[in-house]
């Protein structure tokens, strides 16, 4: 049996935590692998150095060092400690050409390209600490790089997804020997090699998805999420105090949670694991022992109407109003190129006679706009309507339950909201609206009560 473990930045924020996770590891009996982010806090540190590049200063690298060194002082051997520093100033060296580069880099293409090297840099430092704390308490860790175990990333910087098929011989030859041989190797998650060879990450919390596509390549057993919280619950707890964590999902329920505002886990883990039917674990760090969620196809669903209620606040709806669009379908494929040009992300798209609608994040809305209203010659105008919510009500008995929306929705009218969007029908297991940001927290709470219990 091999099992992979991804640990995300909580879990690796500290010294103390370091030795924790080092702690979990060692418990699992099973063959493993082990992927990892970046320390908490790192991620944020080299974006604000890259800003200070782009105004000609020499980034001080001494803080995100010093992190790493107070991690390892307070866990390691003086021995390793001492073969650690060289190897740790090492990365660091690395990391401070590479802002150098960026600096130098053009606009454009090559400066997003530098972008994402540099903002991979904290899984390099993490893992090989890691990787030193597990061998000082007697286990044979080994620090290996995406470009050293051979994950393989297409697409664009920034939204990268992994090739599976080339990344699974390359972990089949670098990875599996290692693991066979009895050691623990220590990844770095958050990114893949591009097409260039240089380093392409999977976006904000991708390390998660990393570990699920180290998890295919090695036709591993399961896929354990190691995290802050105990699993999916049947609602936010901050919102719902009595919500529960839901001990068994299906994919597809996981994974509308996760898109639609669930951040337990990243909503791309689902899809690598899905292919060859791995169980995906979230477990939490700081309450090891507790049972967490296990996600898996289910053979027999629950058949609840609904199970969980999340909630993405700060979205806004974009209506582009065009008298041809029913008529002409390469306007629809125009209107929707401008608005999801350089990576914009869209939670729903509905369409009507002579209008296009669009549900986004609010910080995106801008540049969508102004792309769009450079389209001047079909597009009549352009309305935008802020502070809006998406909630997202999820149930694998949705489909055997007759009238779920009538039932959702007059729920939804005694919290006293109004249903601005609606997207049914794309899910077997979701039902999506849109309400407004001041009237969300109620609907969920109203929505938990009638339909899951308090």
């Amino acid at each position: 049996m091999i099992k992979v473990m991804k640990f995300g930045g909580t879990s690796v924020g500290s010294g103390a935590m370091m030795a924790k996770t080092a702690d979990i590891i060692m418990h699992e009996r099973a063959r493993k692998a082990v992927v990892v982010s970046a320390m908490s806090g790192v991620t944020n540190m080299l974006i604000a150095m890259m800003k200070e590049a782009e105004q000609r200063q020499e980034a001080d690298l001494q803080a995100l060092r010093q992190k790493h060194i107070d991690a390892a002082q307070a866990t390691m051997t003086p021995e390793l400690l001492d073969r650690y520093v060289p190897q740790l100033d090492q990365r660091v060296d690395g990391l401070r050409e590479a802002l150098r580069s960026y600096h130098a880099a053009p606009r454009g293409h090559e400066k997003k390209v530098w972008y994402d090297i540099i903002s991979s840099w904290g899984e390099r430092l993490s893992s090989l600490t890691l990787a030193f704390i597990l061998r000082s308490k007697g286990c044979d860790a080994i620090a290996l790089t995406s470009e050293e175990a051979g994950i393989v990333a297409t697409g664009l910087p920034g939204n990268g997804t992994a090739d599976l098929y080339t990344t699974s011989i390359n972990l089949k030859a670098r990875v599996l020997p290692a693991i066979g041989r009895g050691q623990t190797p220590i990844i770095t998650g958050f990114y893949g090699v591009g097409p260039d060879g240089r380093p392409m990450t999977f976006g904000r919390g991708g390390s998660d998805y990393s570990g699920s596509v180290v998890a295919n390549g090695l036709d591993a057993d399961a896929v354990e999420i190691w995290t802050d919280v105990d699993g999916f619950m049947t609602a936010d707890p901050r919102i719902v105090p009595k919500a529960k964590t839901l001990t068994v999902m299906d994919y597809n329920e996981a994974a509308e949670l996760a898109y639609f505002g669930a951040k337990v886990l990243h909503p791309r883990t689902i899809e690598p694991a899905r292919k060859k039917d791995l169980e995906v674990w979230v477990k939490n760090s700081f309450n090891p022992d507790g049972e967490g969620t296990k996600i898996c196809r289910l053979r027999q669903p629950s058949g609840s109407m609904l199970r969980s209620v999340a909630m993405k606040k700060d979205l806004s709806i974009v209506k582009v109003y065009s008298g041809e669009i029913v008529y002409q379908p390469g306007l629809v494929n125009r209107i929707l190129e401008n608005v999801l040009a350089d990576g914009v992300t869209t939670y729903a798209i509905s369409t009507s006679l002579s209008t296009l609608a669009v549900l986004m994040p609010s910080e995106q809305v801008s540049e969508s706009v102004e792309r769009l209203r450079a389209l001047k010659d079909d597009v009549e105008k352009v309305e935008v309507k802020d502070n809006v919510s998406l909630i997202c009500a999820v149930g694998d008995g949705m489909l055997q339950t007759c009238g779920v929306s009538a039932q959702v929705f007059a729920t939804v009218a005694d919290a006293g909201a109004n249903v601005e969007m609606i997207s049914e029908g794309a899910s077997d297991v979701a039902l999506n609206f849109v309400v407004s940001n001041e009237r969300a927290v109620d609907v969920v709470v109203k929505l938990h009560q009638r339909y899951i219990g308090d």
